[in-house]
């Protein structure tokens, strides 16, 4: 909150205000953000575009980060930095060091540093993984934002779906859920090194693939992601949804819509 606080202060932190209300449907309450500007995200956009399409297509437009964003060094590999352009308090990424593309899969390094990050403090971790799944920009990179989303009896909104799913060797689907998509539940243990949580979450994650439909051995190994899909997980579970177009009816959707 303090690093929040002094980067809205210099102006390295640009918050869009928002509007919200509730609309509920098939047993979810769903959280609608209305956005009131998008004028300096847009103008912040459009600059990436020209000094992408210049040639450089591994430009990074998270590092050298703004140092007023800066939140912590994750480890060897990751860093954490505020989300420069955020309708959520408090909202961060995980990005790379290195460069990496958003369209290749997740690695045990970003596990170790997700779950070093829900370590510190309950969140949702969201990943949007290549365009068609919404990501816009090309450098990996993880987001989390703090729970409770609503309130402490429903911290996010599809949280009462997630009661009703149906499991079958470790894997879950919800029937209501009209898209392909893979649950599973998780052990959060507070006592397990970042990297014992990463290991067991890393196979997890490779079965919710395989539910999905996704990968098969050889572009694993080659690191080449064959398809387009989202993931959000908590301390407590996490969810893969397979993705085959960027938006519905106009309106773009990540991973975060998959979130209520």
């Amino acid at each position: 909150m303090e690093r929040s606080d002094l980067a809205l202060e210099c102006g390295a932190l640009l918050s869009i205000p928002t509007e919200h209300e509730f609309v509920e449907q098939g047993g979810v309450r769903f959280l609608v953000r209305i956005l009131s500007n998008l004028i300096r995200k847009e103008k912040a956009l459009k600059k990436l575009d020209e000094q992408t399409s210049s040639g450089d297509r591994t430009f990074n437009p998270f590092l050298p980060y703004e140092k007023d964003l800066f939140v912590a060094d994750i480890s060897d590999t990751h860093v954490c930095i505020l989300n420069k352009f955020n309708v959520v308090e408090r909202h961060v990424l995980i990005v790379t060091r290195a460069f990496e593309a958003q369209d290749t899969w997740l690695t045990l390094q970003d596990f170790v540093a997700m779950w070093t990050c829900l370590s510190e403090f309950d969140g949702l971790i969201f990943y949007n993984a290549g365009k068609i799944a919404g990501a816009s920009q090309r450098h990996k990179h993880l987001q989390i934002v703090p729970l409770p989303c609503i309130s402490a009896d429903i911290p996010i909104p599809i949280a009462p779906l997630l009661t009703s799913a149906i499991f079958q060797d470790s894997i879950g689907t919800i029937a209501s859920l009209p898209f392909v998509h893979a649950l599973a539940r998780l052990d959060f243990a507070e006592d397990n090194s970042p990297l014992q949580a990463a290991e067991a979450k890393l196979t997890c994650y490779y079965r919710l693939l395989k539910a999905i439909g996704l990968p098969d051995t050889k572009s694993i190994s080659s690191n080449i992601q064959s398809g387009a899909y989202n993931l959000l997980a908590t301390r407590e579970w996490m969810l893969l949804v397979a993705r085959s177009r960027e938006s519905f009816e106009s309106i773009s959707v990540n991973a975060l819509g998959f979130a209520g």
